[in-house]
C-alpha cells in the first residue's frame, strides 16, 4: 500500500542526526532449539544487495604457519583493508555455516551519523568469515569478533549479527565509535528458551540485565562511552543500546521493523501485535526483542517465515495499483519518491527481488557436526528460491553455486543464480498466474528434499562410524547432485515458462492457446485513469421499416346488365402519358 510519509515526522532522527537506512539490507530470523519440532536450532539469513552475486562460498580447513597473515578485504567493495594475525588452525566453512555448525547471519542499522568512519581495518563481513573460521561455538564467536575489533579496530557502519551453534542462538549488536576512534561498543544478548527473534536493519537490543553473564554480554564502555558522548543521562539499568546508537524514525519502523512484525504476527499471532506497532501511527510502540511462537517450528515452518509481503496485511503489496494487472507484489526503486510536493513510499517486504543468496540453517546438537549441521540455501529471492541442503561436513560446493562461475555483470547458464533470476525476471511479468507454476516446482524440490532427509542422514550416520571421512564425501556427493537437480529443473522450468505464457498467451495442459480476461477489478481501473479514450460507442439500431400500406383488391363489380337493343358501357382508359 502506497503510503505518505508526512504522517509521521522523525524529530528524533533529525535532532540526533541518524543516517536514513539507504541499503535496506538484509533481515535474519533466530529461533533457539527450545522453539524447534525436532529441538534443533534455527537461523536464517537473506543477503540483500542490488549488487550481490549469489554463491555459495567454500573455505577448506588450514594449518598456518607463526608468521601467517591474513588479508581483509572488505566485504561489500572488494577493497583491501589492511592485515591480521592468521590463526593456527582454521576449520571449513560452507556457505556462513562452519564444520562445527557454527552460523552467523546479520543486518545493516548503520546508525549515527557521527559514529561513521571509524578507525579500523576488519569490516561486518570479515568479522563474519573470520569467527567462522576461529570459533566452533556461538559463545567462542561472539569473543572473536569483539577481540578483532578490539585490536585492529572496526570498519564499518552498526550492524547487528545472529550467531548459532546447535545449543544457543545469539543477537549481538555493534557499531564504531567514529572518525579517527579504534574498536567499537557492543551488546549481545542469548535468545531465552522457546523463543524466536529478529532483526532487519534496525538496532533492537534495547535494555539488557547488567549482571547476568550467562545471557548478556557487553563491551565495558557501551553505557559510558554514550555518557561521555551525552547521549544518555540516566541510570545504568534504564541504558538502551538500540534508543541510544540508532534512534527509531518512520522510515526505520516501516522499511526494518515492519519486517520483524511481518515474522513475529504470523509465527505468534495470539501476541495480537498489531500493525500500530511499525505503521507509524504509535511512534512510541515498540516490538519487543523475542516472542514465543505458537508452536515449535519445523525446517519448513522458518522457510515459510522468510517469504512474505505482508499478504493479508493492510501492507499487502498485492493490492494497490503498483501491483498492476496480476498482483505483482514488487517495487522497483526508488523506495520514496514524491508527488505534488508530497513525499511517499513503497513497503520493503522481507521478500524481495535484489536478494543475492539466502538460507536457513539447521543445527542439531546429538548428531556428529558434519551431519548435523544442514545450510539450506537459496539463490536469488526468497519467495522464488529452492532451499537445498548443504550440509557442514562436505568438501566442496556444487558447481553451480560454487563461487567464479559467473558474475553479477554477465549472465551464465552455468550459474544458478542467473538461472533463477531469468525464471522470477519472467514471473514478475505475469507474477499470479506464473507464481503458481513456480511454487508447484519449488515445492517437489524441497519437499522430496525435507522427506529424503532421514534416510540420508542415517546412511551417513553408518559411515560416520567407521570413516568420519567418508560420511563426509557421501555428503559432498548428495549435496552437489542436489545442487545439480535444483539447476537443471529450474533452467527447464524457465523453458516451460516461456512456452506456457509467450507473448501473452497462456497454453493449457493440452497445448492449446487461451486468452484470460484481466480482473475484473483491473478493467475497472483502466476505464477510471482513460475515461471515455476507450468506450465503444454502442451502435444505434436502424428504425424498424413500416410495411408498406397494400391497397385492397377493389371487389369485382357485376356486369351491367345489357337490355335488349342497348351498347355495353367502356370503361375509360387511364391516361399514362410521362
Amino acid at each position: 500500500m502506497i503510503r505518505p510519509l508526512s504522517k509521521f515526522l522523525p524529530v528524533l532522527a533529525l535532532s540526533t542526526g541518524l543516517v536514513a537506512p539507504t541499503a535496506l539490507a538484509c533481515t535474519s530470523l533466530l529461533v533457539n532449539q527450545g522453539a524447534t519440532a525436532d529441538g534443533s536450532t534455527l537461523i536464517t539469513y537473506s543477503a540483500d544487495s542490488h549488487e550481490l552475486y549469489g554463491e555459495l562460498y567454500y573455505t577448506p580447513a588450514r594449518r598456518n604457519g607463526p608468521s601467517a597473515m591474513r588479508d581483509i578485504i572488505e566485504w561489500d567493495t572488494g577493497k583491501f583493508l589492511g592485515r591480521i594475525k592468521e590463526a593456527p588452525v582454521t576449520y571449513s566453512v560452507v556457505g556462513n555455516m562452519n564444520e562445527h555448525q557454527l552460523t552467523i547471519g546479520e543486518s545493516t542499522f548503520t546508525g549515527r551519523k557521527e559514529l561513521e568512519g571509524p578507525a579500523g581495518i576488519v569490516d561486518y563481513g570479515s568479522l563474519i568469515y573470520v569467527a567462522l573460521e576461529r570459533a566452533k561455538t556461538a559463545r567462542e564467536a561472539i569473543k572473536v569478533m569483539t577481540d578483532l575489533v578490539a585490536e585492529y579496530g572496526y570498519a564499518s557502519t552498526g550492524e547487528s549479527f545472529s550467531i548459532a551453534d546447535p545449543k544457543e542462538a545469539w543477537i549481538l549488536e555493534m557499531i564504531g565509535k567514529g572518525a579517527g576512534q579504534k574498536g567499537a561498543v557492543w551488546v549481545a544478548r542469548r535468545l531465552p528458551e522457546g523463543y524466536l527473534s529478529a532483526h532487519a536493519n534496525q538496532a533492537r537490543i534495547r535494555q539488557f540485565p547488567l549482571n547476568d553473564a550467562e545471557n548478556v554480554l557487553y563491551s565495558k564502555d557501551v553505557i559510558s562511552f554514550a555518557r561521555e558522548k551525552g547521549w544518555f543521562t540516566g541510570a545504568d539499568k534504564d541504558f538502551s543500546f538500540a534508543d541510544t546508537y540508532h534512534p527509531i524514525d518512520f522510515e526505520s519502523l516501516r522499511f526494518a521493523e515492519a519486517r520483524v512484525w511481518s515474522i513475529f504476527r504470523r509465527a505468534a499471532p495470539s501476541a495480537k501485535l498489531g500493525v500500530d506497532y511499525v505503521d507509524g501511527s504509535a511512534p512510541a510502540k515498540r516490538l519487543p526483542l523475542w516472542v514465543k511462537p505458537d508452536k515449535k517450528l519445523a525446517v519448513q515452518d522458518v522457510m515459510g517465515l522468510m517469504r512474505d509481503h505482508f499478504e493479508g496485511t493492510s501492507f499487502d503489496m498485492t493490492k494497490d495499483v503498483g501491483s498492476g494487472p496480476y498482483a505483482v507484489p514488487y517495487r522497483w526503486r526508488p523506495m520514496t519518491w514524491e508527488v505534488d510536493g508530497k513525499k511517499y513510499l513503497h513497503e520493503r517486504a522481507i521478500s524481495t527481488q535484489q536478494t543475492g543468496f539466502s538460507f536457513v540453517a539447521q543445527m542439531r546438537s546429538w548428531m556428529p557436526a558434519p551431519i548435523g549441521g544442514v545450510l539450506w540455501f537459496g539463490v536469488d529471492d526468497t519467495f522464488t528460491t529452492v532451499y537445498t541442503p548443504m550440509y557442514a561436513g562436505i568438501r566442496r560446493s556444487p558447481k553451480n553455486f560454487a563461487q567464479g562461475v559467473a558474475s553479477r555483470g554477465e549472465f551464465s547458464w552455468d550459474s544458478s543464480f542467473w538461472v533463477f533470476n531469468w525464471v522470477t525476471n519472467q514471473a514478475y511479468a505475469r507474477w499470479s498466474d506464473m507464481i503458481v507454476d513456480v511454487q508447484k516446482a519449488q515445492g517437489e524440490l524441497e519437499g522430496q528434499f525435507l522427506a529424503d532427509q532421514t534416510d540420508i542422514e542415517k546412511a551417513a550416520l553408518e559411515l560416520y562410524k567407521n570413516s568420519p571421512e567418508q560420511a563426509r564425501v557421501y555428503l559432498t556427493d548428495y549435496s552437489t547432485q542436489q545442487g545439480d537437480k535444483v539447476h537443471a529443473r529450474w533452467r527447464k522450468l524457465g523453458e516451460q515458462l516461456l512456452v506456457k505464457y509467450i507473448d501473452g498467451n497462456v497454453r493449457d495442459e493440452m497445448g492449446k492457446v487461451n486468452h484470460p480476461k484481466y480482473q475484473e477489478s483491473w478493467y475497472r481501473r483502466i476505464v477510471q485513469d482513460t475515461g471515455a479514450r476507450l468506450v465503444i460507442p454502442a451502435e444505434e439500431k436502424p428504425a424498424e421499416a413500416k410495411p408498406a400500406a397494400v391497397k385492397p383488391e377493389p371487389k369485382p363489380q357485376p356486369e351491367p346488365e345489357v337490355k335488349p337493343g342497348q351498347k355495353p358501357t367502356v370503361p375509360a382508359v387511364p391516361n399514362r402519358a410521362g
